[in-house]
């Protein structure tokens, strides 16, 4: 579980060869701690937000905190247009993206019993956590597919795995909800599609876990850190060309491979 991580050196830390990133939904949460991860790995990183003022506060922010390669990316993972609109932006900024990490996503909203929850809240969850993910994978997979060591982490959760939901001995088997682990075990099965589409390329693309991890998505319920979250995210989206690629990988779940069952 200990990959060669790629990093930027500081006599690489110039604009023509500092490697770029874009996190969707980073304004905030694990987002926005794996944006500190990689920013501190060197990367230059485009901070995805639907709400132009709430990606100015994060980049505000993390510039306060001494980063200077940043900037905020109007971005609306659920309008066609919207991402149609980034890519263009992003790509009059670079020619190359070496990392997307598709980490916008909604809860869909509490309960969740699969004998009441409408046909349009699934639509409205999947919207965002699957439509939103093919859309901008497929926009921005030509820039992507210009770097040397393409990397697309899909944020996803041990709580969607259907094999340790129907283990009644699972920690968290009483912890049924009908739409948000819908939602994510769906994007996996796009991930394993898209690394299969990409298995003869540079491209490493992985279903990653942050954890359990206490954000406004839980209502801070959860018991770990967004930093903790945010590191396991940014290790995926550096990992070298011997890192694996097609796999769902929790370290919470398991902390010696990573690796959990679909």
């Amino acid at each position: 579980m200990n990959y060669e991580v790629i990093t930027n050196t500081e006599e690489n830390n110039n604009k023509e060869v500092r490697k770029k990133a874009l996190i969707t939904g980073a304004n905030k949460g694990i987002g926005f701690a794996t944006a500190k991860q990689l920013l501190q790995n060197g990367y230059y990183v485009f901070i995805g937000s639907r709400n132009p003022d709430n990606g100015k506060a994060a980049v505000d922010q993390l510039k306060s905190e001494g980063f200077e390669n940043v900037e905020a990316i109007l971005l609306d993972v659920t309008d066609t247009a919207s991402v149609e609109a980034a890519r263009k932006e992003i790509g009059s900024k670079t020619t190359v993206l070496d990392v997307l990490i598709n980490n916008a996503g909604i809860n869909g909203g509490f309960p969740q019993a699969a004998l009441e929850a409408s046909a349009d809240a699934f639509q409205q969850v999947m919207d965002t956590n699957l439509y939103g993910v093919v859309r901008v994978t497929q926009a921005f997979i030509d820039l992507l597919s210009k770097s040397e060591q393409p990397r697309i982490v899909n944020v996803s959760s041990s709580g969607c795995s259907l094999t340790l939901h129907c283990d009644p001995s699972w920690k968290y088997y009483t912890h049924k909800a009908a739409l948000y682990p819908a939602s994510k075990a769906a994007m996996n099965m796009y991930t394993i599609n898209l690394a299969y589409e990409l298995r003869d390329t540079p491209f490493r693309v992985n279903a990653v876990c942050p954890g359990f991890v206490a954000t406004d998505f839980n209502g801070h319920r959860g018991t770990g850190t967004v930093q903790e979250g945010g590191i396991r995210i940014a290790k995926y989206a550096m990992i070298g060309e011997n890192g694996p690629t097609g796999k769902f990988i929790s370290e919470e779940y398991n902390p010696e491979t990573g690796e959990t069952p679909w």
